[in-house]
């Protein structure tokens, strides 16, 4: 389904950066949440982020993986503990797929 335009302005409030994955726990009394704890660079340090991709993938497979994540999205409660971000994936019918670096980078970095 097709979005509503936004303005440049809009695009710019976003801050997309490179993350690496530190750890990772189920969340309890969740089937779907685990908790990453992401180290986002200098300017987030290291933070707790949710994400509903537990039936996709395993604790093992997301633990050292960089990928991208939205780092200022407002913090949100969810199953009594609270996401300070979210990890940008591609909404695959089958299974979400992350975005991943494959080249090792400084954690931090912008996309632009």
């Amino acid at each position: 389904m097709k979005k509503d335009t936004i303005t440049y302005a809009d695009f710019a409030k976003l801050d997309l950066r490179v993350g690496t994955i530190e750890s990772v726990e189920a969340v309890p009394n969740s089937e779907k949440l685990l908790k990453l704890t992401v180290n986002l660079g200098e300017d987030y340090g290291t933070t707790e982020i949710l994400s509903g991709i537990s039936q996709f993938y395993s604790i093992e497979e997301l633990n050292g993986k960089q990928c991208v994540f939205l780092a200022n999205l407002e913090p949100k409660p969810m199953a009594g503990l609270v996401s300070n971000g979210m990890l940008i994936a591609i909404d695959d019918a089958a299974k979400p797929i992350l975005l991943e670096t494959d080249t090792k980078l400084a954690d931090g970095l912008q996309l632009c």
